[in-house]
């Protein structure tokens, strides 16, 4: 086995180690259960330090590739269900382990309020029996819909194309800009399913820490001093699960730290699109020949139109729509037109808008009522709210225990946090605030009451 992984190794960095055995792991080679040679056999036959070879493993070990045993040595992993070790399966309430309890609230979901997303009936009736198409390779995005993206696009982007939702979108273009081994530098805390994406593909994910403005400069040059990342994910507004964003003096503060580092594609998620209340803001107003912008309409608009736009440079939209075109070809014209309707219409726009100050409303109240019971939270956009709590476990059950679900902290953490946290879905909190406060306390641990002054802009709570 030493000598076969050393014929498959052409590139002897980390990287290049780590890509050739997940070959040999993809194409069966190196089966199921395979013990592999230690990591000073390898080095020594490939005549490299035991360092990089370490690296390498640790790479397939994250992208769960291989496993180690401790003194039983490495192994190829077995296959598992996929579900099993997803950040993103761990994130429901877990009301049906404690019997036959009936959940009466679950705010672990992270979806918008429905009834306070725009009706689609007038757009449908307006759009009738349209035809669309008129040829497979007609352009992935209606020009009606590219006029309307173009003119809100936070910077003018090269080119645009449209996919299905916002998970779609990173999913394809980390595809195109990112391969097994890279260094890529993400929000910590981030969203899971975007982790769980990073690792799949066998991505070395970094976390950067974060403040109410989102990701810190100085936390992003340290960290682009410790490693050579190929991208760097962002939220920049309503950033899940704490609720930040970022002002354009601070976009503009990390663009000036990235413009040293040439080779850093920038990979904006703005997944709360019309429902943030910050103004929309882009490194690619500095830096936009390296920046790729996702809007995502699901939250403001419905999560069932499945849509999202990507914008930025051409070298990266075109090898998404190109690669696009061997798969879906592109998302429904039909829904394009939907959106387009949604998007001009001005009753929606005022639908949109309501529901924008609804949301504030809730967040606010929540926070609030939370505070007086000295409880940290932050939620200063969006619809979710990140609360500090003793003991994650120990503040799910006690949620639990009231019928209550809410999302546990661990899945968003890149690297531990200094508390525990939960995330709570706020934007479903329409009243009862006050009671809700007093159990959410409650599991928080919190012992405290009347901490002082906060706002929604400027919460409290970061470390």
């Amino acid at each position: 086995m030493l000598a076969l992984i050393a014929g498959a190794v052409d590139d002897r960095s980390a990287r290049g180690i780590a890509a050739a055995v997940s070959r040999l792991v993809t194409a069966g080679t190196l089966p199921a259960g395979s013990r592999l040679p230690t990591v000073r056999d390898v080095a020594r036959e490939l005549g490299i330090s035991p360092t990089t070879v370490s690296e390498a493993w640790r790479s397939l070990a994250r992208a769960g590739a291989i496993q180690t045993r401790g003194r039983s040595g490495t192994f190829v992993a077995t296959p598992s269900l996929p579900r099993q070790r997803l950040r993103y399966a761990q994130l429901g309430g877990r009301i049906g382990e404690l019997g036959p309890s009936e959940l009466l609230r679950d705010f672990s979901t992270g979806v918008p309020d429905y009834d306070l997303l725009p009706s689609l009936t007038e757009a449908l009736r307006r759009i009738g029996d349209a035809r669309l198409t008129t040829s497979y390779l007609d352009g992935a995005v209606l020009p009606s819909l590219e006029d309307v993206l173009r003119a809100r696009w936070p910077f003018p982007p090269d080119q645009l194309t449209v996919v299905d939702g916002a998970m779609d979108a990173l999913d394809r273009i980390t595809g195109t800009v990112v391969r097994f081994g890279d260094h890529v530098l993400v929000e910590n805390p981030a969203f899971p399913p975007m982790l769980d994406l990073l690792e799949a593909v066998g991505a070395t994910v970094v976390g950067v820490a974060i403040d109410e403005h989102g990701m810190r400069p100085d936390a992003l040059a340290l960290a682009l001093t410790q490693c050579e990342p190929v991208a760097v994910y962002l939220q920049p507004r309503a950033h899940n699960p704490t609720g930040a964003s970022m002002t354009q003096a601070r976009a503009d503060k990390l663009a000036r730290v990235l413009a040293r580092h040439p080779g850093v594609t920038v990979i904006e998620d703005d997944h709360a699109g019309d429902i943030a209340t910050a103004p929309p803001v882009s490194l690619g107003r500095r830096l936009p020949d390296r920046t790729v912008h996702v809007l995502s309409f699901s939250k403001s608009h419905g999560p069932d139109l499945r849509l999202a736009a990507i914008g930025g440079p051409a070298s990266v939209v075109t090898a998404v729509a190109d690669r696009r075109l061997l798969g879906p070809g592109w998302s429904s014209r039909l829904l394009q037109a939907v959106l387009v309707e949604l998007l001009t219409d001005p009753s929606t726009v005022d639908a949109v808008v309501h529901a924008r100050d609804e949301y504030a409303r809730r967040r606010t109240a929540l926070l609030d009522a939370l505070d007086t019971r000295g409880v940290t939270a932050t939620a200063a956009d969006g619809i979710n709210l990140w609360m500090a709590v003793a003991n994650q476990q120990v503040a799910m059950l006690t949620l639990a225990a009231h019928g209550i679900a809410v999302a546990p902290g661990a899945p968003f953490e890149v690297s531990h946090l200094d508390s525990d946290h939960v995330r709570i879905t706020a934007g479903l909190v329409r009243d009862g605030f006050d009671d809700l406060a007093d159990i959410l306390a409650e599991a928080a641990g919190a012992t405290t009451r009347g901490s002082g002054p906060r706002t929604a802009n400027h919460p409290r709570g970061w470390r």
